[in-house]
């Protein structure tokens, strides 16, 4: 994609990425992408705010060079020091020696350790303000949105909001990098969503404390460093964070995540009765094989719903672990303040509850029935699983 002018003097120059299998090395984006936004303020001061992965460099440098000579960048602002921010940094600044490095007191300490780059860095400080010539950009502390060193970058004239990691989202841009030309806004929402519970929802009381820090100022622009530039509709997306954030805290909502696994099929026989008991009472209820869905696509639904249905047989004494681990990111997520309830197939022994029950202790979920039996699933046992699920429906309709 060129280059693009969001307002007068102000760029974006971003690169899509299409080719990594993994965002952090975890996170699947293969068949989604994402975009690596930057963003370049040609003034008096050429500013460049965020930069690109390293295996981006020719193209990304491309990108500013239709613009303006490399050589000719004054400043760059290091909102976040994260590899996909800042991977052609010590490349661009063999072209560009001069520049200064505009980054938070302990940003600059990770640029030393990330690239060995200490010189002309300046530590800026929370509410500094940087005059471009006929722009001027404010630095605004969000530590732990999503590393305690990150900043958002504020332009005034224009109201544009340089959000860095907050406000992203998955998904290569397909074309078009504002809202309003955005044909798929159901799969921007939807990856948006993935990318918060993925990377940032961990930090959620950080989201809403820099949220409360910025109420007051008005922003006509949000262009966060991955995914959609919202400017038709800035407070779409910041709703949308601002709510999900506050369901760290919160029940979700009345609908249903089941979490299933099954070695020989007989939990997965059980499992399609306890989802019918559920829709029965006309509960929404999302479905995932552990075994065969990246925690990735599971992690949102646990995020959002209020209850959680597992299906795990026994293996071992303990829980299936495919499911085990989905719980295990659950918890390393803080995935809290669920009802939650078990079935599951034994063969010999049971053990599978007891095990979860120890999983979900630390994220105060409230376990409500189980139900497990040994083998494959009699009728009787069928129509316990249909009534099992129905009654957990019902628990979660009547929810406070």
């Amino acid at each position: 994609m060129a280059a693009v002018e969001i307002r007068p003097g102000i760029h974006w120059i971003g690169v899509n990425d299409r080719t990594t299998d993994l965002f952090e090395g975890l996170w699947p984006v293969s068949h989604e992408g994402v975009s690596y936004n930057a963003y370049l303020i040609n003034d008096e001061k050429k500013v460049i705010i965020d930069l690109a992965k390293a295996f981006k460099t020719d193209e990304f440098f491309s990108q500013i060079a239709e613009i303006v000579e490399l050589s000719q960048i004054d400043a760059v602002v290091v909102n976040h020091v994260e590899p996909d921010h800042t991977g052609v940094l010590r490349t661009l600044k063999k072209i560009a020696p001069d520049m200064s490095i505009l980054a938070t007191p302990k940003a600059k300490a990770m640029l030393d350790n990330f690239y060995e780059i200490g010189e002309n860095v300046r530590e800026v400080q929370d509410g500094e303000t940087l005059d471009t010539g006929s722009h001027t950009l404010t630095f605004v502390h969000t530590p732990f949105v999503h590393w305690p060193e990150t900043m958002m970058t504020y332009e005034t004239t224009q109201r544009i909001l340089f959000s860095c990691d907050g406000f992203g989202g998955y998904g290569a841009l397909r074309g078009a990098i504002f809202d309003d030309q955005c044909t798929d806004h159901d799969f921007y929402q939807r990856e948006a969503l993935r990318y918060f519970v993925n990377i940032v929802a961990k930090f959620s009381t950080a989201v809403l404390k820099a949220m409360g820090k910025l109420s007051d100022v008005p922003v006509d622009i949000v262009a966060p460093s991955h995914g959609l530039v919202w400017r038709r509709n800035p407070s779409r997306i910041l709703e949308l964070y601002k709510k999900w954030s506050e369901l760290a805290s919160g029940p979700g909502s009345r609908a249903v995540t089941l979490v299933y696994g099954t070695m020989y099929g007989n939990t997965e026989v059980a499992m399609n009765a306890v989802a019918q008991g559920i829709s029965a009472e006309g509960i929404e209820v999302d479905m995932f094989d552990a075994a065969r869905t990246h925690v990735s696509y599971i992690l949102p639904s646990l995020w959002e719903k209020g209850g959680v249905m597992i299906g795990a047989p026994t293996y071992e004494g303990a829980l299936f672990p495919p499911v085990r681990q989905v719980i295990e990111m659950a918890a390393q997520k803080s995935i809290r303040h669920k009802k939650a309830a078990m079935f599951g197939s034994f063969g010999w022994s049971g053990g599978a509850y007891k095990s979860f029950e120890r999983l979900v202790e630390p994220l105060k979920w409230e376990l409500v029935d189980s139900f497990v039996f040994p083998g494959g699933p009699t009728k009787a046992d069928l129509r316990k699983a249909e009534e099992f699920g129905a009654a957990f429906a019902r628990r979660i309709t009547s929810q406070d």
